[in-house]
C-alpha cells in the first residue's frame, strides 16, 4: 500500500469551512474546540474526498446535500480541497519532493462537475511548481512516467465526463506512477466513525481483514487476528486487560447458522457472554486496540472522538496508543477530552472555532508562546484548556474568539 504524509490541508466552500488552512500537520494531529466549531467538518473533508476516489464524485456529492447542504452558506464558486503530500518512499538523496493536489468542485443542474483538477510538485526543490496532471472539466493532460518533468511528452488523455475525477481515471494506469500513488494512498484511508451498537451483531462468518467504519465487523477482524496474527491478537488482549482488569479471554465463535458469536469472558466466570450483553466501554476500547494493531495499518486514520463511553481515565493511555501507531499511520483525531489532550504535545494540537461570520478559523496552539511557558513549567494541555489558557475555543465565550 501506498504511504505518505499530509503536511498541509486547505480547504474552501465546504460546509463551516470557507477559507481554512491548517499547516504543519503531524503523524498525529488532533482537533480540538466548542461543539459546532467544525472539527467533525474536517473530519469529513476526508472522509468525502475518499469516498469520491472510491464510489465516483456523484455519491459522495449527493450524500451530503449536494451544493444547497454542501457549499458555505452566503458563498458562490467551487468546493475545493488541497492536500500537500510528501511520498514515503526509499531515499534518493534528499528529501521526497512536496506534492500538490487540488480539485474543484461545482454543481450545475443539480448535478457536480470538476472545474479545475490538478497534480504539481517541484522535484528540484526550487523554481515554480509544474503540473505533471492537469484537466478542467473533463478536457486535460498527464506526463507520465515515475518522474514527470517540464521536458517530458505530454498527452491528452479526455475524460468520459466532466464528473469523473482524473486521478481515478489516470491512478489505474501504470505508466502513471505518480498519480495512481496518490490514489492508491487516498483509496486506503480508514475514517473511524466506532459505534457500541454494530459490534454486537451477529455478523456472517468468515475472517476480515481491517474493521468497519463502524465496527460492525469486530468479531470477522478478531476471527482474522485468532488465524493469522494469533499473537498480535494476544497482545491486544494483553492491552485490553491493563485497562478491564476482569476480562479473561474474547473469543469469535462460529454458528451453525453461518452467524458468526462475539463472546466476552470475565475471569471470574466458567461461561463467556455474548457481545451484545457486553459494556459499551468495553466494546469500544476493544475495537479501538484493534484498529490501532492492525497488523496492515491503512497510511491514514481518521477517529473521531474516542472519549465516547470511556472512562476518563483510559483516554490518557489511548492517546498513547494513537501516538504509537502514529509511526506507520498518520492519525486524525477529534476530541472535546482535556484527559486525552494531557498526553499530547502542542505540537500535536489544532483549536477550532467559529468567527462572527459563523466559519470555522484554525490555530495552532504551538506558536502560543503562553503555552510554551506553562508546559515548561510542567503544565498539561488538558489543565490549560479547561482554565482557557489556549486564548480560543472556549465555549462560554460568546464565539469561542479571542
Amino acid at each position: 500500500m501506498t504511504t505518505a504524509i499530509i503536511e498541509r490541508l486547505t480547504v474552501k466552500n465546504f460546509r463551516s469551512l470557507a477559507d481554512i488552512d491548517i499547516k504543519k500537520l503531524t503523524p498525529l494531529t488532533v482537533l480540538t474546540g466548542p461543539n459546532g466549531s467544525g472539527k467533525s467538518t474536517v473530519f469529513d473533508v476526508f472522509a468525502f474526498l475518499s469516498e469520491c476516489f472510491e464510489g465516483g464524485l456523484r455519491r459522495a456529492w449527493d450524500r451530503r446535500g449536494k451544493a444547497a447542504q454542501l457549499r458555505t452558506r452566503g458563498r458562490d464558486g467551487p468546493v475545493v480541497i488541497e492536500i500537500k503530500y510528501r511520498e514515503q518512499r526509499k531515499p534518493t538523496g534528499g528529501n521526497n519532493p512536496l506534492i500538490t493536489y487540488h480539485i474543484e468542485i461545482d454543481e450545475e443542474g443539480g448535478k457536480p462537475f470538476v472545474p479545475r483538477e490538478w497534480l504539481s510538485w517541484k522535484r528540484k526543490g526550487w523554481g515554480r511548481p509544474f503540473h505533471f496532471m492537469d484537466y478542467s472539466s473533463g478536457t486535460g493532460s498527464v506526463v507520465s512516467g515515475e518522474f514527470p518533468d517540464e521536458d517530458d511528452r505530454r498527452e491528452d488523455v479526455p475524460l468520459s465526463s466532466s464528473e469523473t475525477l482524473a486521478v481515478n481515471v489516470l491512478g489505474q494506469l501504470a505508466k502513471n506512477p505518480r498519480v495512481a500513488a496518490l490514489r492508491n494512498f487516498v483509496t486506503g484511508w480508514h475514517l473511524s466513525y466506532l459505534s457500541t451498537d454494530e459490534p454486537r451483531l451477529q455478523p456472517e462468518t468468515g475472517p476480515q481483514e481491517q474493521l468497519s467504519r463502524t465496527g460492525g465487523n469486530l468479531a470477522n477482524v478478531i476471527q482474522h487476528l485468532s488465524e493469522h496474527h494469533r499473537d498480535r491478537l494476544q497482545d491486544i488482549f494483553k492491552r485490553l486487560r491493563q485497562r478491564v482488569p476482569r476480562i479473561d479471554n474474547v473469543t469469535a465463535k462460529p454458528m451453525p447458522d453461518g452467524r458468526l458469536l462475539l463472546q466476552i469472558k470475565d475471569a471470574p466466570f466458567d461461561d463467556p457472554i455474548m457481545a451484545r450483553f457486553a459494556s459499551d466501554g468495553t466494546l469500544k476500547i476493544l475495537a479501538y486496540l484493534v484498529l490501532l494493531h492492525d497488523p496492515e495499518k491503512p497510511p491514514f486514520l481518521g477517529i473521531e472522538e474516542p472519549e465516547n463511553f470511556l472512562h476518563p481515565r483510559l483516554l490518557y493511555g489511548l492517546a498513547e496508543e494513537c501516538r504509537d501507531a502514529s509511526a506507520a499511520s498518520q492519525i486524525l483525531a477529534t476530541t472535546h477530552s482535556p484527559f486525552f489532550l494531557d498526553a499530547l504535545n502542542p505540537e500535536e494540537v489544532r483549536v477550532l472555532w467559529r468567527d462572527a461570520a459563523g466559519h470555522t478559523q484554525c490555530h495552532p496552539i504551538a506558536a502560543d508562546e503562553k503555552i510554551k511557558a506553562f508546559i515548561k513549567e510542567g503544565a498539561q494541555l488538558g489543565d490549560l484548556w479547561m482554565e482557557g489558557q489556549f486564548g480560543v475555543g472556549d465555549p462560554l465565550t460568546r464565539s469561542g474568539a479571542p
